[in-house]
């Protein structure tokens, strides 16, 4: 399977559990990074002297990638684009600026290189509209399509599960909840959408250590990584995707079902 994101740190928050089970499952597991992730935000004090956010998030990348399993990690070789409506979407090399078709073929021929059977992208708003994520959906769609690759995922997220989840917390008196209003049509899809749901219990284990490896961008006392242990798995025992072209109905656990 090829799993295709934005930058580091994303592979672990959205199919690090999906990975893991892939790769201890015997699969060759490739990991694609569009970016560097060289606009992400960072405290004061992480990067050493001179240090560059993209080479710290790369090799952070690496240290998560061998935490799940991966037998490979590239980059398409574009630029963090920031958060959508910043000077950065435009900037020369960036990657939503980038041309789909060309970005395309380059994803494609990995893809085939690999001989790829599976291939994971986003949701057609990239989760939560960031354009980095957009151009994933765009990029690894056609990409898919260029290859011929048998089953091509969309990673989302279930809006309804995450609401049920918060207002759970709010009754509960956790604090620092957001408001589940802000949980709106631009965050994953509904629960109806979702095609296949992935139980990664077993491998929430390497999800946090993935996770906990992306320290400039999530570090031990996150929201992510803070959550006692219940918690954590209520949050991220489930990884979900929408298998593109699937017949109306299909309800899967697992990307490979139906491959030899």
């Amino acid at each position: 399977m090829v799993s295709f994101h934005a930058h580091p740190d994303d592979e672990a928050i959205a199919t690090g559990g999906t990975l893991a089970k892939a790769a201890a499952a015997g699969h060759r597991v490739v990991l694609v990074s569009a970016t560097r992730g060289e606009h992400g935000e960072v405290a004061e004090g992480v990067l050493g002297a001179g240090e560059a956010l993209g080479q710290r998030r790369e090799r952070e990348l690496a240290q998560a990638a061998e935490v799940l399993g991966v037998d490979r990690v590239e980059f398409l070789g574009y630029v963090d684009s920031g958060m959508m409506g910043t000077p950065e979407n435009e900037a020369s090399g960036s990657f939503w600026s980038a041309d789909v078709e060309e970005a395309a073929r380059k994803l494609a021929a990995l893809l085939a290189e690999e001989r790829a059977d599976v291939l994971t992208v986003y949701d057609h708003h990239g989760n939560y509209g960031h354009p980095d994520h957009i151009q994933v959906h765009r990029v690894g769609v056609r990409a898919g399509e260029l290859a011929g690759t048998a089953k091509v995922y969309e990673a989302t997220v279930d809006r309804d599960h995450i609401r049920q989840l918060m207002t759970r917390a709010k009754e509960m008196g956790v604090p620092d909840v957001p408001d589940v209003e802000g949980v709106d049509e631009t965050m994953g899809m509904p629960g109806d959408a979702i095609t296949t749901r992935v139980d990664v219990r077993a491998y929430l284990d390497s999800k946090r250590r993935a996770m906990a490896a992306h320290a400039s961008q999530i570090s031990e006392t996150s929201f992510f990584l803070a959550m006692p242990p219940e918690a954590f798995e209520q949050t991220w025992g489930t990884e979900w995707f929408i298998l593109r072209g699937a017949p109306p109905g299909t309800r899967e656990n697992d990307l490979f079902n139906g491959l030899a």
